[in-house]
């Protein structure tokens, strides 16, 4: 599950009390990017991935190298456990790999220790990627390594609960979600309408999104916004399913998929790697993926994984054509049959694994318009306070306004590192 596999990297500050003070340049300010020599690629591209990427991506390279005989690429899958400490020593001993994933929510934060290497913009056009991703690289005006794989949320429902409820084309605006949670119980006979994710760690993935759809910006320049209007009400309409008591606030760790099957709640908030599991579970061809309700706009949260260079890597320009490679739609589009990841460039959804799938469209549509945190450095900081606060409103009844109060105090005194 492509969430899970970056919360494990993503939630603690350490990276950051890691990095500080490593002897580099510390960024700030836009850099300018060096040009990579043409011909092909050679030598040895020393790579290192975590997860399943690290495990497939060594086999999957060998097409690269087929097509650049005098190149070798030499991937170390690295344990998500152990990958911030990793990461952090290497920058610190100047014994970097040449190329490395990088998670969306940890960008800022390694980019500002002057570590990655700008992205060359003869080899990349930022209108390949869809928006949400690029933006992720994107840290102090400069772009750091490009998208490789993305991932967003929907809304997934029983088409035949949904049916019953009124709702058979599931929701299209928060008033729609709302009603749709409510008939799903009284005319459908689930026990709960909707599974939202009630705070704890990550849960500001979830509860951005209605932020976001109600206009919120949770930075302006270089300060965190995040007690305004517009995320108090979105913070109050998301409580709204717990104290109304259409959402569980205390669901096992893997309930969620056995009720969903049986009927027992309606529908769920979650990815494309959700599908799998579903139909893993028996619930193939009883579920459809609604894209996020809307306020003033159809928002979700786009994640994934970044993967750059670094400014010591051994073979530089080696590196990046090998990022150009894996960036060519029709590798993106292999590499999603390969291991699942959806891919960042725009043009491989053409592809008719991807676009001849109803249920990846959905995902492929709102990930046009999905959006990112701020890549301020502190981020995993700020965001571990906004999982804090929200399981307060949302299991405890605390008041969203003052929650978010809360949390901007917090954000204010930590900063953004920038």
């Amino acid at each position: 599950m492509i969430r899970k596999r970056w919360l494990a990297v993503a939630t603690s500050a350490a990276l950051i009390a890691g990095m500080t003070g490593c002897g580099r340049d510390s960024g700030g300010g836009s850099e300018t990017a060096k040009t990579v020599a043409e011909g092909k690629a050679s030598g040895e591209i020393t790579v290192w991935a975590m997860g399943t990427e690290g495990e497939k991506l060594g086999e999957f390279a060998k097409a690269f190298t087929a097509e650049n005989p005098d190149a070798k690429v030499s991937v170390t899958a690295v344990p998500w456990d152990s990958a911030q400490q990793k990461i952090s020593s290497a920058i610190a001993a100047k014994a970097t790999p040449d190329v490395s994933m990088i998670g969306t929510t940890m960008q800022g934060e390694i980019a500002k220790t002057g570590a990655l290497d700008p992205t060359p913009t003869d080899l990349f056009q930022k209108d390949s990627f869809f928006p949400g991703a690029w933006d992720t690289t994107v840290v102090d005006d400069t772009p750091y390594g490009v998208p490789w794989y993305v991932e967003t949320r929907g809304i997934f429902y029983r088409k035949d609960l949904a049916a019953k409820a009124g709702f058979p084309d599931g929701p299209k605006t928060w008033d729609d979600l709302k009603a749709m949670a409510k008939a799903l119980q009284a005319k459908a006979g689930a026990k709960w309408g909707i599974n939202l994710q009630p705070g704890k760690t990550g849960s500001w993935q979830s509860i951005l999104p209605f932020g976001w759809s109600n206009g919120a910006e949770i930075a302006t320049g270089d300060k965190y916004t995040f007690d305004t209007p517009e995320m108090t009400a979105a913070l109050t309409y998301y409580q709204s399913f717990f104290k109304e008591k259409l959402a569980p606030t205390n669901l096992p760790e893997g309930a969620l998929e056995p009720a969903f099957v049986r009927g027992e709640i309606g529908a769920f908030m979650s990815g494309p790697w959700h599908v799998g599991i579903l139909n893993d579970q028996g619930a193939k061809g009883k579920f459809a993926v609604a894209p996020m309700p809307s306020e003033k706009s159809s928002t979700s949260f786009i994640g994934g994984s970044n993967i750059a260079v670094f400014k010591d890597a051994k073979n530089r320009d080696a590196a990046w054509k090998f990022l150009q490679w894996l960036s060519k739609p029709e590798v993106q589009a292999k590499w999603y049959q390969t291991v699942s990841d959806l891919p960042a460039v725009q043009s491989a959804w053409d592809d008719s694994a991807l676009g001849g799938d109803e249920m990846l469209k959905v995902f492929g549509e709102q990930l046009k318009s999905a959006k990112a945190p701020p890549s301020f450095p502190t981020w995993t900081q700020v965001s571990a306070t906004f999982d804090t606060e929200a399981e307060k409103v949302c299991v405890g009844g605390s008041d969203p306004a003052a929650a978010l109060k809360a949390v901007q105090s917090q954000a204010d005194s930590i900063g953004t590192g920038s």
